[in-house]
């Protein structure tokens, strides 16, 4: 069901309201385990769980908010991740770099603290084929900081016409000023939110990510998935997915000449373009696939629930 008051920006009436949302659900439902993910959720929800009696309280970690701001928001969510923290049965970071700042940061400790991967499934992902020239170069995301959008639409301006096209899939604030840096340039469109990615990443050659800040992207995942070859900044647990020279190629968070570098380098190269996108598909079956990331789900509440001397059930394996 959707709750009305939990949203993503901070305003203290609305969280209220959704703290009390949260609460009266849990009580209603009466649930052995609750898994929250994403910052304000996982606030809210690791302080209503406890009030309405709920024994396992499970929080995935996709990107730290404290790294992804600035200024008072990110101490706030810092100091609101330590208050939460001994309220938390478990936390799961999707990449190691999550990991270690948590533990760096004090808002998770190592004993109570899993890596699980993000997962795609890598099998309903239609294959990109990567024979077609100008090859097409792609980009999903949100355009709005951490995401580097703007970095990427220089780097693109630059890019020798003709010898490419791309497409940004995504919308937000940043949108004006992408266009600026766009303006003019012919071969590049913005496409604004799509609900067809997966099409869209069959259709391109090369996938791109530029960005600031980034626990473990699924957008990179599902592009491996497609077989593609994927440029993106080293940031994060990116480094964890993407090995760079193998699977696709690594440039430092801002850096608009490296990342001009690589994606001349495989607009100019066909054969390192299958080469990557082949060995990024294959990684992302072994490595990144959905039936292993379920199945550490489960057991994981297995352990909880057995810790509690609770049943494990058919009942508490679905609601991942």
């Amino acid at each position: 069901m959707p709750l009305r008051h939990v949203r993503r920006a901070v305003h203290p009436w609305h969280d209220l309201l959704g703290l009390v949302e949260l609460y009266r659900l849990f009580r209603r439902e009466r649930p052995e385990i609750v898994h929250a993910n994403s910052s304000k959720a996982g606030i809210l929800a690791r302080i209503a769980a406890p009030l309405a009696g709920v024994p396992i309280r499970i929080f995935t970690v996709h990107g730290w908010a404290f790294s992804a701001s600035t200024g008072l928001a990110s101490t706030l969510y810092r100091v609101a991740d330590r208050l939460v923290s001994p309220l938390t049965s478990r936390i799961v970071c999707v990449a190691e770099s999550e990991r270690d700042a948590g533990l760096r940061a004090r808002t998770c400790s190592a004993r109570r603290t899993v890596v699980i991967p993000n997962a795609v499934d890598v099998g309903a992902q239609p294959r990109a084929s990567l024979e077609d020239e100008p090859p097409a170069i792609l980009s999903v995301g949100r355009l709005k900081a951490p995401k580097d959008f703007v970095t990427l639409a220089r780097v693109l301006a630059r890019l020798d016409r003709g010898s490419f096209t791309a497409s940004i899939a995504g919308d937000g604030p940043d949108r004006e000023r992408v266009l600026a840096e766009l303006r003019g340039v012919e071969g590049i469109e913005l496409l604004g939110d799509r609900d067809d990615v997966p099409e869209l990443l069959a259709q391109a050659q090369v996938f791109v990510l530029a960005t600031c800040s980034e626990g473990m992207p699924v957008s990179v995942l599902e592009a491996m998935a497609a077989g593609l070859p994927v440029v993106a900044s080293d940031v994060g647990g990116v480094g964890e997915i993407v090995v760079d020279g193998e699977t696709g190629l690594l440039v430092p968070p801002g850096d608009e000449a490296a990342l001009e570098r690589a994606l001349r380098r495989l607009i100019a190269s066909p054969d390192l373009r299958r080469r990557l996108g082949d060995a990024g598909r294959e990684r992302a079956e072994r490595e990144f696939d959905l039936p292993q990331w379920r199945e550490r789900h489960v057991e994981l509440y297995r352990e909880e629930l057995a810790a509690r001397g609770l049943p494990s059930s058919a009942r508490h394996a679905r609601q991942k």
